[in-house]
């Protein structure tokens, strides 16, 4: 019998195609994304901005670990919802001074219907904390995240 031993460290090529001072069009493996400001910054409001976007990925991240670790303890998620409000330091974007923790802080509300026991979601919610790669960097970088859950029983 072969083991088969999964690589531990993955590469992974992500291209932008910038068509303006705000637009940039980015393709990674066959799916195509936008990132823009919006009109109001002087961009043409076709996507997330990247701020924006980087966002997105901790609530998307948050999402995919939560269902993970779900799975790994034996919960079931009917639905779940996530929300942030950002706190954002923009004097670096604004070109007044370098600000070494832009994100100051996140409340990240994460809302679950489930109808798994307390001892299964204490392991869900640390184990979110502790794998979420967004989330890491984020707080390794000075971030406060702040996560609120709501638990709903099925």
């Amino acid at each position: 019998m072969v083991a088969v031993v999964q690589k531990t460290v993955n590469t992974f090529r992500i291209s932008g195609y910038c068509l303006s001072h705000t637009r940039c069009d980015i393709e990674v493996r066959d799916v195509e994304t936008t990132t823009d400001e919006p009109e109001s910054r002087k961009g043409t409001n076709m996507g997330l901005s990247p701020v924006e976007t980087q966002m997105a990925a901790l609530l998307g991240c948050t999402n995919v670990i939560t269902h993970k670790l779900a799975k790994k303890y034996g919960m079931d998620i009917g639905e779940m919802e996530v929300d942030a409000e950002v706190s954002f330091d923009r004097r670096g974007t604004q070109m007044m001074e370098e600000i070494d923790v832009p994100f100051p802080k996140i409340v990240l509300n994460i809302h679950v219907t489930t109808d798994a026991d307390d001892a299964a979601i204490a392991k869900v919610k640390d184990g979110l904390r502790r794998y979420c790669p967004i989330a890491k960097v984020l707080r390794q970088a000075g971030t406060e995240i702040e996560e609120n859950w709501e638990i709903r029983r099925q």
